[in-house]
């Protein structure tokens, strides 16, 4: 099943050269038509499927999707619009960015499928390095495995130039520990969207990244 057209590539490519309300207003019937309806169809029936899965993902559509409006209040960027559509598909949905889950974003650029921490707080942040250098072989083993660094690559994140002073032996040998973020993604063309096989491409990256996204919501807890 197909849930896009071309148009809605097509229409993030036109409101990226057209960025202001003036231009929005007079396509909005457009964006829902092309955009937000069948974008909502999409994540409904992937939080179905992921609930097959993950029994403790029990929300609906409107949780996990964020608005199109850019909150610009403390941005140089002053364009009303996002040039994507995306949602966060937990057990918390979008209002919980701390546990690990599946974010996604549909741009004209690409399709981007986001696991791991992104945002966590000090205590969170200790948890996941003990937990890590407790069960390291582990770690190694899940962010080492051909399916993960096919589809994923690598874990990103920003890094602390100090870190407490149990860490620091074993950091020098496994540089990971440095991360205040332990976040991955993986890429495909934009033009994904518009293929029959788009659910199952995507849950294919979530079932690929489930064991270490356990792994991470373990490890954050400990």
């Amino acid at each position: 099943m197909a849930y896009f057209r071309k148009d809605f590539i097509d229409f993030f490519k036109e409101l990226a050269a057209n960025n202001n309300k003036d231009w929005f207003d007079s396509n909005r019937k457009r964006y829902e038509r092309e955009v937000k309806e069948p974008f909502s169809n999409f994540i409904g029936d992937l939080i179905e499927a992921v609930k097959k899965i993950d029994s403790k993902v029990d929300i609906e559509p409107k949780d996990a999707i964020f608005r199109i409006n850019r909150d610009v209040r403390f941005s140089k960027d002053k364009t009303p619009y996002k040039i994507q559509c995306s949602a966060l598909v937990s057990k918390g949905g979008r209002k919980d960015m701390v546990s690990p889950g599946m974010y996604l974003e549909f741009s004209p650029e690409h399709v981007r499928v986001y696991g791991g921490i992104y945002m966590c707080d000090k205590e969170q942040l200790q948890n996941t390095r003990n937990y890590i250098v407790s069960n390291l072989s582990i770690f190694k083993k899940l962010i080492g495995s051909a399916d993960f660094k096919s589809k994923f690559g690598e874990i990103r994140g920003e890094k602390n130039k100090v870190i407490p002073k149990e860490f620091k032996e074993v950091a020098e040998k496994e540089p990971i520990i440095f991360n205040k973020q332990y976040y991955y993604f993986g890429q495909m063309k934009p033009e994904i969207v518009l293929k029959e096989d788009l659910m199952n491409q995507i849950l294919d990256y979530y079932k690929t990244s489930k064991p270490l996204s356990e792994f991470l919501s373990k490890a954050m807890q400990a």
